[in-house]
């Protein structure tokens, strides 16, 4: 009985423990593509957004759809989540237009808060090998396999490898968390 006791506070304790703080992998600066409606896209519109990044392009025979699948199912999930943004980049701005990219976004039935986006080669080179450090834009349609979780402030918090199975149940609470955090 008296061993038990010495338990209790050592059982306290551990619940009473503080989740430590997601990592801090850069910054993304602000910048300027093309959405999927033809339309100018700033990012400022993600100030204040917790957000998911993936690149694809929509020829893509393997990993691409599955990537917007997974998408797709999270987006669903999260929808009363109202400050939760998802964010598609093209590796393909040569082939994905708005308007491909717009068949692409209906055929994954794509919410007004799920963004496709394309535009020059060299700015979308800079955000997936500079920010985000995930691959190239160079024409080779080689690309990374993992959504990166973006918070309120612009900074990468998170990598998730679409190919391992259950990865995406630590993107969801990570993302309910910094969306539960008011930053």
């Amino acid at each position: 009985m008296k061993y038990a006791l010495l338990f209790v506070p050592v059982l306290f304790l551990a619940g009473c423990a503080r989740e430590q703080p997601l990592p801090t992998y850069g910054q993304v600066p602000r910048f300027t593509l093309t959405s999927q409606t033809g339309q100018q896209f700033d990012s400022g519109v993600l100030a204040g957004k917790v957000w998911v990044a993936d690149f694809i392009y929509t020829t893509c025979p393997g990993p691409c759809p599955r990537m917007s699948s997974q998408m797709h199912s999270i987006a669903k999930e999260l929808k009363q989540l109202p400050n939760v943004r998802f964010v598609s980049f093209t590796v393909d701005p040569a082939h994905d237009t708005p308007e491909v990219l717009a068949a692409y976004a209906k055929n994954f039935q794509a919410d007004d808060r799920w963004y496709f986006l394309t535009g020059g080669q060299p700015e979308l080179q800079r955000l997936d090998r500079d920010v985000f450090k995930l691959g190239n834009v160079d024409g080779s349609m080689e690309h990374s396999t993992r959504f990166v979780l973006v918070d309120q402030r612009g900074r990468i918090r998170g990598y998730y490898d679409t190919n391992e199975q259950d990865a995406l149940k630590p993107l969801v609470a990570g993302i309910r968390r910094l969306a539960g955090e008011s930053e």
